[in-house]
């Protein structure tokens, strides 16, 4: 048997005899940078580094530094900082809290997310003051990191120190709907910034739990701009061997599919905390999915976005996961819990919650089919009876398994024609 050594940036593959592998402890991808390469063995999840090795030669040439911003220092901002660290990137990560910007520079770790990790020398937190506009005019990206309700306020008071004449790279990862306007973040950032700086604006989404990226376990996302060079140079910032990027001209699907399927995944936990097993889930599952697929095209996305790894992968992992923090909501509530207890002592944010509220308003302006989105809706927002709910979702008749949309795209024209882009 033989397994193989995957070479960054080729295609080069070498294979290796599993003789060098004593007792079948063989790994099953090899992966490599230009300072080391990290062993992922069959057995285990851990990553063991070696020396710079001999054996390997690396021609392609690594894309140059960049000083990059991170704003937010929660769970998923953090691990990001520390990937892009790690890639020899210089990375300042922002946190309105003093407690951490000191704790954080001390111990070089988050003591609030991913507490046992030690993070990259090549962070240094900052704030809890608004970056300055000096400190803005130095950065090459803003990675935009923070939960989605905030996402205005924040670019309200960054949007002046902003060098319009030398833009930085925009990267925002937040996923979710603004719950008082129902806008999506790319509508948010014309809103504050303006449609110039909304046209180059970049989304990344994908299957992507913080606690495996830092530990290098390989990871693939989208990246999706209206422009397709921003969406090229966000994908070869992040882009490492065992972090792959996939890039698309559809940030509206994109969002919508991130934010979207944090309800879903609601759902999902719910009936796990009821007692129910795989069928229900997996029904759950590709029922959600094209819901979300009927939502996203009646909103003017492109339905092949939902198939991708925004799409189907994000809502796979986040459905199928007690580790997601929308999981863990739908399974306490199955489990008899009262959501403002969940809330109070999640520890951290779930998005899914405050989009259901968004996505409600949407889904009637649109008259969208949508019984699993508005069931979870009512549950939260409307007292209604849990059991009561399963009933109403599962005597519906029957109906067709898949269908598009007659009348489709009228929030995406509109908001097209907010950004300058006539469809």
């Amino acid at each position: 048997m033989l397994r193989y050594i995957a070479l960054r940036r080729n295609n080069i593959v070498k294979r290796i005899p599993t003789e060098l592998y004593p007792q079948g402890n063989y790994p099953s991808v090899v992966f490599c940078s230009r300072h080391n390469f990290s062993l992922f063995s069959r057995r285990s999840s851990t990553s063991f580094s070696t020396a710079k090795s001999t054996m390997l030669s690396i021609p392609s040439t690594p894309p140059p530094k960049s000083k990059i911003l991170v704003l937010g220092a929660g769970n998923f901002g953090s691990c990001l900082a520390d990937h892009l660290g790690n890639s020899d990137h210089e990375v300042f990560m922002w946190s309105r809290e003093a407690r951490f910007v000191e704790y954080f520079n001390k111990h070089q770790r988050n003591p609030d997310y991913l507490k046992d990790h030690e993070f990259s020398t090549n962070i240094r937190a900052v704030g809890p003051e608004i970056p300055s506009t000096e400190m803005m005019k130095q950065m090459d990206v803003l990675l935009f990191a923070i939960p989605t309700q905030g996402v205005r306020e924040t670019l309200i008071k960054l949007q002046h120190s902003l060098n319009r004449d030398h833009l930085p790279l925009m990267i925002f990862v937040n996923k979710g709907i603004e719950t008082d306007t129902q806008a999506l973040t790319l509508e948010i950032i014309a809103d504050t910034c303006g449609s110039e700086i909304a046209r180059a604006a970049t989304f990344i989404s994908g299957p992507s739990f913080a606690k495996e990226i830092v530990r290098r376990q390989p990871t693939s996302v989208s990246v999706a701009s209206l422009t397709e060079s921003q969406a090229k140079k966000a994908s070869e910032i992040f882009h490492q061997p065992w972090f792959r990027c996939y890039t698309g001209s559809d940030p509206i699907g994109l969002e919508l599919a991130g934010a979207l399927k944090n309800v879903y995944a609601i759902a999902t936990g719910l009936a796990d905390g009821l007692g129910f097993e795989n069928n229900t889930r997996a029904g759950l599952i590709t029922r959600g999915l094209a819901e979300m697929t009927r939502i996203g095209t009646a909103y003017g996305a492109s339905p092949l976005t939902f198939l991708g790894l925004a799409g189907v992968g994000d809502l796979f992992l986040t459905c199928s996961s007690p580790t997601s923090r929308n999981y863990t909501v739908g399974y306490r509530l199955g489990k008899g819990e009262p959501l403002e207890e969940i809330i109070k002592t999640l520890g951290s944010v779930a998005e899914g919650v405050t989009t259901a509220k968004g996505l409600k308003k949407i889904v009637d302006e649109m008259q969208v089919s949508a019984p699993i989105a508005n069931g979870i809706y009512s549950l939260l927002y409307e007292g209604k009876d849990l059991h009561e709910g399963i009933q109403e979702l599962m005597c519906r008749p029957p109906s067709r398994e898949l269908d598009l949309p007659e009348k489709a795209g009228e929030p995406a024209k509109r908001l097209m024609q907010k950004l300058g882009l006539d469809a």
